[in-house]
């Protein structure tokens, strides 16, 4: 307990799922939360449960592909916190599409949430922890990001845009005490992945080369971006935290 006291979190994408848990970790540890989703009902109960646990943290409704809503973001979160020390970009989609199917504008939905939306994210949060002398940036990437997955091309595009991104943000602001790592996750059970383990048939295939007698749970994601949110990691910069059962182990 307290490994984020006194710290200040943006973490997107809150309101279900691995977002979720890592919102209700992040307040256990002490930090104060801005928790942010498209869906408000389930972001509100979020925002309930947190306070019921003794928890500091607010719910703001909030589309990432948008620049006003970022700027409406960070200034809600300097208004009510005074800073911001953590942002983790977890707000994203999956794409059941391979390239000959897919149309354009699928492609640019899946671009504008699951990487437009973290470049916005960051081009406004890191004038605000260079002002207060430094910060992490969690980026929640995939094992997708750094493996080829048949069937989901543009979600291994943007995840893998985005690991490359972490770096170069890591090299630009390092002098800045800002420090940009990413999180690859593999098959973890969520909303968003139990549809093609229940409907898709792709559980066997996740069994094959998950290496573990059992698949990831989102506190598995949380623990993780807790450390790297954290002091303890102060000297992880443009790293590559991988959380997958062994996937990429083969």
């Amino acid at each position: 307990m307290g490994r984020l006291n006194g710290k200040v979190a943006i973490i997107t994408g809150a309101a279900m799922g691995m977002g979720a848990s890592e919102a209700k970790l992040f307040a256990q540890e002490g930090a104060k939360v801005i928790a942010t989703d498209v869906q408000i009902e389930p972001l509100n109960q979020l925002i309930r449960e947190i306070k019921e646990s003794g928890g500091d943290a607010i719910g703001i409704q909030h589309d990432v592909t948008s620049e006003d809503a970022w700027k409406s973001v960070i200034a809600e979160a300097m208004k009510t916190y005074g800073k911001v020390d953590v942002l983790v970009n977890n707000a994203g989609v999956s794409s059941p599409k391979t390239i000959a199917n897919m149309e354009m504008d699928e492609w640019n939905k899946i671009m504008d949430i699951n990487l437009n939306g973290c470049i916005i994210g960051m081009k406004y949060v890191i004038p605000e922890m260079q002002k207060a002398g430094g910060g992490s940036i969690i980026n929640i990437s995939s094992i997708g990001g750094i493996v080829g997955m048949a069937g989901t091309s543009p979600y291994t595009a943007a995840k893998g845009a985005l690991r490359v991104l972490s770096k170069s943000a890591a090299v630009e602001y390092g002098k800045d005490k800002i420090r940009v790592n990413s999180v690859h996750p593999g098959i973890i059970v969520t909303p968003m992945t139990a549809p093609t383990m229940e409907e898709g048939g792709a559980l066997p295939f996740y069994k094959t080369y998950t290496q573990l007698p059992y698949f990831g749970e989102p506190e598995d994601v949380a623990y993780g971006v807790v450390f790297l949110a954290s002091d303890e990691s102060r000297f992880m910069t443009g790293a590559e935290l991988v959380i997958d059962g062994g996937w990429t182990a083969i």
